[in-house]
């Protein structure tokens, strides 16, 4: 079976994108019970469902004092992630606050829509504090310049998305292009 034919539940892919999550912002093994308490789950069923991650090789078991549980190449492979060193950050601004975070993505999903522009941005960590009517700037992207600002219409924690209503874009257009 290839990784993209690996389908998880939502329960192990919740799992596994707070696992990537967390070792993402430390670079250290996550132990069950930091896990348990992100998720506000009992951390003996967090084991168990770990068990079955490792069975797929998603994740890797570190034994010890320091150990814990760390996600495997395939994991970000299954999440459709990187797992880039020296990604390019791109301003996340809510509210007029300004958050350095990594952009997975930008999908336009209504570009057709006469009256109607959306976005779903998806961010390689889990953005916090963001609720629906947040108003919210994205950019400018590293290579195309571009920003993206809207309202937050929803969000997605298990796959670090927002929703966005688009009302403004803006990329430079150059001679020659």
């Amino acid at each position: 079976m290839s990784l993209s034919q690996i389908d998880l539940t939502n329960r192990q892919r919740r799992t596994l994108v707070t696992l990537v999550n967390k070792y993402q912002q430390s670079s250290e093994p996550v132990t069950a019970e930091t896990l348990a308490n992100s998720l506000d789950r009992d951390s003996g069923t967090l084991r168990n469902q770990m068990q079955s991650l490792k069975s797929l090789q998603l994740v890797e078991g570190i034994p010890g004092p320091r150990g814990g549980y760390k996600p495997t190449e395939a994991a970000f492979d299954v999440l459709d992630r990187s797992q880039l060193e020296d990604a390019e950050t791109v301003v996340f601004a809510q509210q007029y606050e300004r958050v350095d975070t990594t952009v997975d993505e930008i999908d336009f999903t209504s570009v057709h829509h006469p009256d109607l522009c959306r976005a779903h941005v998806r961010f390689q960590r889990s953005i916090q504090n963001v609720s629906k009517g947040d108003e919210v700037i994205i950019g400018p992207t590293p290579l195309s310049n571009l920003v993206v600002a809207g309202i937050i219409v929803d969000s997605d924690n298990t796959t670090n998305t927002l929703i966005i209503d688009v009302a403004h874009l803006k990329a430079p257009l150059m001679d020659g292009d």
